[in-house]
């Protein structure tokens, strides 16, 4: 399922990432690799405020929904 779908709070492990070349290597460059584990800030209309490694980032929910969890 597409990280959109994680509630606030929770803690997740990702299992894929999908998109051109170019999208997943800007995701993987964020720390957004297979395996990594992610915890959903908060979500605001569909875009997410994730911690993944040691930094918070944002997310727009197209970008969101190419990573699987």
């Amino acid at each position: 399922m597409p990280l959109t779908m994680a509630s606030p709070g929770e803690a997740v492990t990702i299992r894929k990432i999908t998109g051109r070349d170019e999208v997943r290597q800007h995701l993987a460059e964020l720390g957004f690799v297979v395996g990594q584990d992610v915890t959903v800030v908060s979500d605001l209309g569909g875009n997410l405020i994730v911690h993944v490694k040691e930094s918070r980032v944002a997310l727009d929910g197209a970008m969101a929904n190419r990573v699987l969890i």
